[in-house]
């Protein structure tokens, strides 16, 4: 940190921003990796202290950093899985997370902690105590709080460079475009059919992609559509022909573990669409049944 003070000093307040990547340089340190390889990597304390006496904001930072080939300490485990140029994209990319119960609140945490830039969290519900069994957001402290104040607080708590809009309440027909502006991708985290299609519906018309899934007892599905695609009909048959609105989950229950694995398989495929990667699931159902256990893709 006298190091980085020392910078500060050296080019004064007024000549700070075009002094960034001498500053960042300076700031960093060589980390020795556990399989040998050295890395430059930069602290989240420095990183904050760079961004506030900068003006630029703490993305802006971390960004920069990524440029000169400096890895901020909070992301060095994304590396060699990602690139840097992968973590500049993540940092770059808005993600639509509809829904914030189950799979929403794990999708939430998992894609703050491997760094999306930003998010919108969309909710119109509160915690109750038959949540407590797998939502991850909800705990004994926060029941009647809204779902998107408690996401909003995990955000934060665990990466507080990401920018967040939050949306306390209920996705419908007049509304879905308006929540989807500017996202890159929408993640469907929803349990009600219905308001899927919906969702669907808005992410076309917007021209983004859309990650889906539903989980129901031991069992889950997930699916990724492209405006261009056929999508949900595929999986539940046309629209208007629906003879229920609420999942399987009504049913057969909601168990934690299965929550946890579709959470991730779903930020996975979001991971990998916005890195321009092949998505396996395009016009496909994985099916996971973790009571046999079995994956099927059909």
């Amino acid at each position: 940190m006298a190091t980085v003070w020392g910078s500060f000093r050296r080019w004064g307040v007024d000549n700070l921003k075009q002094h960034l990547p001498e500053i960042l340089l300076e700031a960093s340190r060589l980390l020795t990796l556990p399989d040998g390889s050295n890395r430059n990597i930069i602290s989240l304390l420095d990183t904050a202290d760079i961004s506030q006496r900068s003006g630029r904001t703490r993305k802006e930072i971390d960004i920069l950093a990524l440029e000169q080939s400096i890895v901020p300490e909070r992301y060095i485990r994304n590396m060699d899985a990602l690139s840097m140029k992968d973590q500049i994209t993540l940092l770059q990319s808005r993600v639509c997370i509809v829904g914030l119960g189950g799979l929403g609140g794990s999708v939430v945490e998992t894609l703050a902690r491997i760094g999306i830039g930003a998010m919108t969290v969309i909710d119109g519900d509160i915690f109750d105590e038959s949540n407590l069994n797998r939502q991850v957001l909800s705990s004994e402290h926060n029941l009647s709080q809204t779902k998107t104040a408690a996401a909003l607080e995990k955000i934060l708590t665990v990466n507080s460079s990401i920018l967040i809009q939050d949306y306390s309440e209920k996705m419908d027909e007049e509304n879905a475009v308006h929540f989807l502006e500017h996202a890159d991708i929408a993640v469907d985290c929803l349990d009600n059919i219905q308001a899927r299609f919906i969702l669907e519906k808005a992410a076309k018309k917007a021209g983004i992609p859309m990650v889906s899934a539903a989980v129901a007892g031991f069992s889950g599905q997930i699916t990724a559509i492209f405006p261009e695609d056929r999508g949900l009909e595929l999986v539940y048959g046309p629209e208007q022909s629906l003879s229920a609105t609420r999942g399987a989950e009504t049913t057969l229950g909601n168990l934690a573990f299965t929550v946890s694995l579709v959470a991730s398989l779903e930020c996975a495929e979001v991971v990998k669409i916005l890195l321009n990667k092949d998505s396996d699931l395009r016009n496909q159902l994985l099916i996971v049944d973790l009571k046999e256990p079995t994956f099927e893709r059909i």
